[in-house]
C-alpha cells in the first residue's frame, strides 16, 4: 500500500509543477506590462499576486487527481483486474473472497505499478515560455514618447498646464548602511528612515510625466538634484546628520509633504567591571593572585581584543614609584557583548605588602575608519603592610572575645538548660567550671544593667573595718551567699543604691589633706560618676523593676558559680521578665557625650584681625532672558490674522538646534507652515514647539489660599487678644 501511495503522491506533484510551468511565463509578462505602465510598486502588487494565483491554481490542480482518478487509472492499467475498488475499502467489511483478492492486487502491484505520472507536455510548455517572454519585453522595446525631458518641456509648454500638476507615481530608498555595522542593504518605499551613521542612501523616484527639473530641498537649504534615467529620477547622499527634505519638481507636484530622515551614531563601547564588585579591594595576607572579569557591549561589536593596563604602586609617602604594564585579552562571547576574564599574579608584578595594584582595561569597536575606545573604571588591590596585618590578626584576637561581654539573659537561659542537658556526659569537675562560666556572664550582665541605677563596677579596693563588728562593707552585712573570692561584697544588701563605699581611702590615710583643694575635698568627703545621673533619667516604677531584675540576676549568678545550674534557671527567667518590662519604659538612657570643640587659639581672641575673611552672600547669576523675536513670533501664532517670520525662525532654530529638546520637529512645524501658510492646524503645532523651546519661569510662592468663616473667626481671635 505504501508503494501505492508513493505512486500517488508523485503523480500529483507532477500535475503541479506543470501548472506552474504552463503559468510562469504569463505572470512574469504581467509584472514586465505593470513595470512599465505603473511603476515600482505595482508592478511588485501584480508580481506577488500572479505568483499567489499560480500557486493556488496548481494546488487545485494537484487535487484533482482524487481517489476517483486513480481507480480510473489502475483499473484502466488492468493491474488491479478491476478491483482497485477493494484497495480503498474497509478491510473488516469484506467478504473472505474479497479480502483475497484485495491481497492478491496488492501483491501484484508491489511488483509492478503502473505509472501513473502525467506525461511532461513540452511542446506547451515552451510556447507558453515563449509567448510569455515575447510579452514581458515588447514593453520595453517600445520607443519613448519623451525621451527628452527639456525638449518636451519647451514643446509642450501649453498642453503641461493643461495637463494638472505633477504626480509622484513611485519611490523607492536605498539603503547601505556601513560594513563595520553589519546590517544588510535595505530597500523601501517610504522616503522617511532612520539609518546609521555614514549609510550611503539612494533615492529613485517615478513622475506620471517627465518634469523640467527636480531636487530634493532639505530644512537646512541644501539642495540635492535628481538626475533621470531611462525614466527615474535617481539620486545619492550619504546620512551624516539628522534632517528634514521633501521632493521638489519644475511644474511643482500636487502634493508635497516632508520627509524625516534620522541618524543614528555609533556608540562608544562601554565596558563594566563583573569582578571583582567594589573598585577598591583590600586584600589578604600571603594574597599571590587576583581574579579580574569585564564585560564590554557596543551597538554594532566590539573587538575581540582589549587592552588591560596594569599600574603597581612601591614605596610609600613621597617615595612612590609607579611601574605601567599591559595585556593584551582575548574576548569570548557575542560581538555586541564580550567578556574579557584575566588573573593577575601579583608575584610576577612585584606587588609586596604595602602596594596597590590598579587595573583598567581599555577596549574598541569595530568602527571605520577610526574605532572608538571605551574604558572601565579602575579597580584597585591595596596589599595590607605588615603593621597593618599585625593589627587586623591582633583586632581578630580580641574580638574573639567580646561576645562574651555581649551576652544576653536569653542567651545565659540558653546555655544553662544545655549545660543541664550535658551533665550527664561531663565530668563533675567541668560540669562546675562551665557553670561557673555562665555565671561570670551573668555578673557581667548584672554589672551592665546596674549602670543605669549608678551602680559603678567591682573590684575597687575596700577600706579595713575599724572595729570588729560588721560594717557595710564587710560580708556579714550581704544577704546573699556567695564567693568571696569574686568580690560580690559590693552589691550587698547594705549597700546604697550606687553599690559603693564613700568612706575614707585607706591609701590616703596618712596623707593629709590640703586646705582649700577641691580635688582633695571632693576625694575626700565624696565622689564622682557619670552614670548616677543616669538613674535620674529613670521614673520610680522603672527603677523598682530594674532593681528586682537586678536581684534575681545576683541569685541566679549565685547558685551558677557553685555549679547548681537548675536552681538558677528560676531566678534567670524572672531576670528575663523584668527586663522586658524595662524595655516597654517610656523613659529612656542617653549616654553624657561630651563636645569634642578644637582648640581655642589664645593668640587670635580679640585681637581684630580679620584678614582672610569675606564676604559668604552667593553671587546672583543673571538668568539670561528668552529671545524676543521668538516670543513676539510666538505671541503672533497665538493670532489668527498675525504672520511669523518663517526664515528668522528656521535661522533661529539651525543655530540653537543643540540646545532644543527636538530640533527637527520644531524644523518640521516651520516647513509645513511654509508649505500651507493657511492651515490653522499648523500655526498651532509651530506654537506648541516654540512654547517648548522657550526657557521656563522660575517658580514663584504659592499664594495662601483665603480662610474659610471658621478660619478667620480663628484669626479674628488672635488678633483681639491683647
Amino acid at each position: 500500500m505504501k508503494t501505492l501511495q508513493h505512486a500517488w503522491q508523485r503523480a500529483r506533484r507532477r500535475r503541479a509543477a506543470i501548472t506552474l510551468l504552463l503559468g510562469l511565463p504569463w505572470a512574469l509578462a504581467a509584472t514586465a506590462l505593470a513595470l512599465r505602465l505603473s511603476g515600482f510598486d505595482i508592478a511588485c502588487v501584480v508580481a506577488t499576486v500572479s505568483l499567489l494565483a499560480c500557486a493556488a491554481f496548481a494546488t487545485a490542480r494537484a487535487r484533482q487527481l482524487g481517489r476517483q482518478w486513480l481507480q480510473r487509472q489502475l483499473d484502466g492499467s488492468g493491474t488491479s483486474e478491476d478491483s482497485a475498488d477493494l484497495l480503498f475499502a474497509d478491510a473488516t467489511t469484506l467478504n473472505p473472497l474479497q479480502q483475497r483478492q484485495r491481497v492478491h492486487v496488492l501483491a501484484t502491484l508491489e511488483r509492478a505499478m503502473p505509472e501513473l505520472r502525467p506525461r511532461w507536455p513540452h511542446l506547451a510548455v515552451m510556447l507558453c515560455w515563449i509567448g510569455g517572454l515575447a510579452v514581458a519585453l515588447l514593453p520595453f522595446g517600445w520607443p519613448r514618447s519623451n525621451p527628452d525631458p527639456a525638449a518636451v518641456h519647451s514643446a509642450t509648454t501649453g498642453s503641461t498646464a493643461s495637463a494638472g500638476p505633477l504626480q509622484l507615481q513611485s519611490s523607492r530608498l536605498r539603503i547601505d548602511a556601513p560594513a563595520y555595522t553589519g546590517q544588510a542593504t535595505l530597500t523601501q518605499s517610504t522616503l522617511d528612515a532612520k539609518v546609521a551613521a555614514d549609510s550611503q542612501l539612494s533615492w529613485s523616484l517615478r513622475f506620471d510625466r517627465a518634469p523640467a527639473k527636480a531636487w530634493l530641498q532639505f530644512h537646512d537649504g541644501r539642495r540635492l538634484p535628481l538626475s533621470e534615467h531611462d525614466g527615474q529620477w535617481q539620486a545619492q547622499d550619504v546620512a551624516r546628520t539628522p534632517v528634514l527634505y521633501r521632493v521638489v519638481s519644475e511644474p511643482a507636484l500636487a502634493e508635497t509633504r516632508l520627509h524625516r530622515l534620522d541618524v543614528v551614531a555609533d556608540r562608544a563601547p562601554s565596558v563594566r567591571v563583573l569582578e571583582p564588585s567594589a573598585s577598591l579591594v583590600l586584600g589578604t595576607p600571603g594574597q599571590r593572585q587576583w581574579a579580574l572579569r569585564f564585560e564590554a557591549s557596543d551597538d554594532y561589536g566590539v573587538a575581540a581584543q582589549a587592552t588591560l593596563s596594569i599600574t603597581t604602586t612601591q614605596g610609600s609617602g613621597e617615595n612612590i614609584t609607579f611601574v605601567k604594564r599591559s595585556v593584551t585579552l582575548a574576548g569570548s562571547g557575542e560581538a555586541t557583548a564580550r567578556r574579557f576574564a584575566h588573573t593577575l599574579d601579583l608575584a610576577a608584578l612585584g606587588a609586596q605588602p604595602g602596594n596597590d595594584v590598579i587595573a583598567q582595561l581599555e577596549v574598541r569597536d569595530n568602527h571605520a575608519p577610526t574605532p572608538q575606545t571605551g574604558r572601565s573604571s579602575s579597580v584597585i588591590l591595596r596589599l595590607p603592610s605588615a603593621e597593618v596585618a599585625l593589627g587586623a590578626e591582633l583586632e581578630g584576637r580580641i574580638k574573639k572575645t567580646l561576645p562574651a561581654y555581649f551576652r544576653s539573659q536569653r542567651q545565659i537561659i540558653i546555655d544553662a538548660e544545655a549545660l543541664i542537658r550535658q551533665r550527664r556526659t561531663l565530668a563533675a569537675e567541668d560540669f562546675v567550671k562551665r557553670s561557673d562560666a555562665i555565671g561570670v556572664d551573668q555578673r557581667i550582665l548584672r554589672l551592665r544593667y546596674g549602670q543605669f541605677l549608678g551602680e559603678e563596677s567591682e573590684g575597687a579596693p575596700k577600706p579595713p573595718p575599724t572595729s570588729d563588728l560588721p560594717t557595710s562593707d564587710t560580708p556579714a552585712a550581704d544577704d546573699h551567699d556567695h564567693d568571696d573570692d569574686h568580690d560580690h561584697g559590693a552589691e550587698a544588701g547594705a549597700h546604697d543604691e550606687h553599690g559603693h563605699d564613700h568612706g575614707g581611702k585607706a591609701s590616703n590615710a596618712d596623707t593629709p589633706p590640703v586646705f582649700g583643694s577641691a580635688t582633695d575635698v571632693l576625694s575626700e568627703y565624696g565622689h564622682t560618676h557619670d552614670h548616677a545621673e543616669a538613674a535620674t533619667l529613670l521614673d520610680p516604677q522603672t527603677r523598682a523593676t530594674l532593681k528586682a531584675a537586678l536581684d534575681q540576676m545576683w541569685s541566679a549568678e549565685g547558685e551558677l558559680r557553685q555549679g547548681r545550674p537548675e536552681q538558677a534557671l528560676p531566678f534567670a527567667y524572672k531576670a528575663l521578665g523584668f527586663i522586658k518590662q524595662v524595655q516597654q519604659a517610656e523613659r529612656i538612657y542617653l549616654a553624657r557625650v561630651g563636645p569634642e570643640l578644637p582648640p581655642i587659639d589664645e593668640g587670635r581672641r580679640l585681637g581684630g584681625d580679620r584678614a582672610g575673611l569675606a564676604s559668604r552672600e552667593l553671587p546672583l547669576a543673571a538668568r539670561t532672558p528668552p529671545d524676543p523675536a521668538i516670543v513676539e513670533a510666538w505671541q503672533r501664532l497665538g493670532d489668527d490674522t498675525g504672520a511669523p517670520d518663517l526664515d528668522a525662525l528656521a535661522t533661529w532654530q539651525h543655530r540653537n538646534a543643540a540646545y532644543l529638546p527636538d530640533a527637527l520637529d520644531l524644523a518640521a512645524a516651520i516647513e509645513q507652515l511654509r508649505i500651507e501658510p493657511g492651515c490653522h492646524d499648523c500655526r498651532q503645532r509651530l506654537r506648541a514647539q516654540l512654547w517648548r523651546a522657550l526657557q521656563r519661569p522660575l517658580p514663584q510662592v504659592m499664594r495662601r489660599s483665603a480662610a474659610d468663616a471658621m478660619g478667620q473667626r480663628y484669626l479674628d481671635a488672635l488678633e483681639a487678644q491683647p
